[in-house]
């Protein structure tokens, strides 16, 4: 069996660091402590699959499955190596949470290793149906309010914060090889991959990102009935969520969609503004 390597981000700091500089509240400080430990246990798994990922030299796919293995003991009933699975045990226990949607993140990350760009924007989507909508099933399921009718609006929420995300991150994906924003929408915008490398974004990759976060505040108000449909806790916490991503599409649009000299971050006074603009069933600065 492969070891575990342990990359920085399995330390408690730097994993609450890196929650700190999400686009949204991972687990709002207002909610139920026990609510709070599962999301941040569920937060930890997802962000250490992803530094398994990112990080470290050579071929990253013995890690990423030896990590796969881990979640078959954690699921199994046996007792998992990795510091943050062995941190997840109670949530899994107390949630009955199942296993799939983390083999999904852990396969998302392996998809990275193979693939460095996206044909179309259903290709990107199909992407995001492993790298982000897992991540909202199991924060329902965490509430305990996971249903089939909820679900399909809780992936369209998921999949709009990924590309929102992406649409951020255009200079640091490149940096690092790989162009999620699809390529057929490159040539149609008329940008080379060769742009995304400027210390500037021209005219045409904002357009671009433009498109592309335009897109993703469709999805993003698509999946906005989920909302009506929870109660409490739940829905405040899902609240944050979509709070967080339409701030974050206001930053883009202030920074007239210039990502490449620095990447557009949104304050905690607009995600506060948006919250209560999603609560009370109105769409301000959404796109």
């Amino acid at each position: 069996m492969t070891s575990l390597p342990d990359p920085a981000g399995s330390g408690d700091a730097y994993l609450r660091a890196k929650e700190q500089a999400e686009n949204f509240p991972v687990a709002l400080r207002i909610l139920p402590r026990r609510h709070r430990q599962h999301l941040l246990a569920v937060y930890d798994v997802a962000r250490v699959v992803d530094d398994l990922g990112d990080q470290g030299h050579g071929d990253r796919r013995p890690a990423l499955r030896a990590f796969d293995e881990d979640l078959d003991a954690l699921f199994g009933g046996g007792t998992p190596r990795h510091p943050v699975l062995q941190r997840l045990r109670p949530t899994v226990q107390a949630c009955g949470l199942d296993a799939q949607p983390f083999h999904d993140l852990v396969a998302a990350n392996l998809q990275d290793q193979e693939k460095a760009a996206y044909g179309t924007f259903d290709d990107l989507v199909a992407y995001c149906r492993l790298s982000a909508d897992p991540v909202g099933r199991i924060v329902l399921g965490v509430f305990g309010v996971s249903t089939p009718e909820r679900l399909p609006l809780s992936d369209r929420i998921c999949t709009a914060l990924q590309i929102i995300e992406h649409c951020q991150d255009v200079a640091e994906d490149r940096r690092n090889g790989r162009i999620y924003l699809p390529l057929e929408d490159l040539d149609r915008f008329e940008v080379r991959p060769t742009d995304l490398d400027a210390p500037r974004a021209s005219a045409a990759v904002r357009r671009l990102v433009a498109f592309e976060a335009n897109r993703a505040g469709t999805l993003l108000d698509q999946g906005l009935p989920l909302l009506r449909m929870l109660r409490g806790w739940a829905r405040l916490a899902v609240t944050g969520y979509v709070a967080g991503g339409r701030a974050t599409l206001y930053a883009l649009r202030r920074a007239d969609w210039d990502v490449l000299s620095h990447t557009p971050r949104p304050s905690k006074r607009d995600v506060l503004a948006q919250a209560v603009a999603a609560t009370l069933g109105s769409g301000v600065m959404s796109r």
